[in-house]
């Protein structure tokens, strides 16, 4: 099955690098909480659904983002190339995902019905949702800077889906923030990485206590484990790449506890 690829794949284009042993065992339990959801679903049927309109919904939506300022930029055209490289796109299925990404950039293109398919496919699933949120903020940002136009869009897609602006700022800090956790050869520390830049990438503020800030990273790292995923129809060869988001997360977490420990 290949559109179960396109979530991991999606994961896989903003971070680096595998997850610890300790990491592993510490939410492998995760594991049968999302085995029920997957029955839930459906089983295979409902997944295969869901899959198939995160595909469309997925490619559709970033050819309306792309298009938001009036121009697509060669940056947005490598971010989009780079996803179908990800997932491996044999000619027809390429064919067809540049197909929705035009048509996304048409005029007139009208971005709600397109969410309420995606909404009803998934039964408002908050793992998927997020998951195609932080997507389309990451190709919003494929080129550092986020016009207005593109920021208006993106605030549009948001309300669709069930996020408010403030939400949105938050997963546009992050998203920036985790940047500079992001390297070519794996998840570490980038030059000029302040500690603000760690707790930004948390999604929490320096003052936050100790128990609010480990409440906060096992919150994100529960979202992207791949356990979850798998038990959403994600192929076992792909999950790698699941885990490459949550390595960006560690790695900012530690230094906080780093810092504090110093401290």
């Amino acid at each position: 099955m290949f559109y179960g690829k396109l979530v991991a794949g999606l994961l896989g284009l903003l971070v680096a690098g595998p997850l610890g042993l300790l990491l592993g065992l510490f939410l492998g339990h995760l594991f049968d909480r999302g085995l029920a959801a997957q029955f839930a679903l459906g089983g295979r049927e409902g997944i295969a659904r869901i899959q198939r309109s995160f595909f469309e919904s997925c490619f559709l939506l970033l050819g309306y983002i792309a298009k938001a300022d009036g121009r697509v930029s060669q940056a947005e055209v490598d971010h989009t190339e780079a996803l179908f490289r990800q997932l491996r796109l044999n000619p027809e299925q390429r064919r067809e995902a540049i197909a929705l990404f035009k048509e996304g950039t048409g005029p007139g293109f009208d971005p709600a019905p397109v969410v309420a398919r995606f909404l009803e496919a998934c039964r408002g699933q908050r793992l998927l949702k997020q998951t195609l949120l932080f997507f389309l903020v990451s190709l919003a940002l494929a080129d550092h800077q986020l016009d207005a136009a593109e920021r208006r869009v993106l605030g549009e897609v948001a309300g669709l889906l069930g996020y408010t602006e403030a939400q949105l700022e938050q997963i546009l800090g992050m998203t920036r923030a985790q940047e500079h956790f992001h390297g070519a050869g794996g998840a570490a520390v980038q030059p000029g990485t302040s500690l603000e830049d760690a707790y930004a990438a948390l999604g929490v503020s320096p003052e936050v206590d100790d128990r609010e800030l480990k409440r906060a990273y096992r919150k994100l790292m529960s979202e992207h484990h791949p356990d979850k995923l798998i038990a959403r129809g994600v192929p076992e060869d792909m999950l790698k790449v699941a885990t490459e988001r949550a390595q960006e997360i560690q790695v900012a977490y530690e230094m906080i506890r780093k810092a504090r420990d110093r401290g």
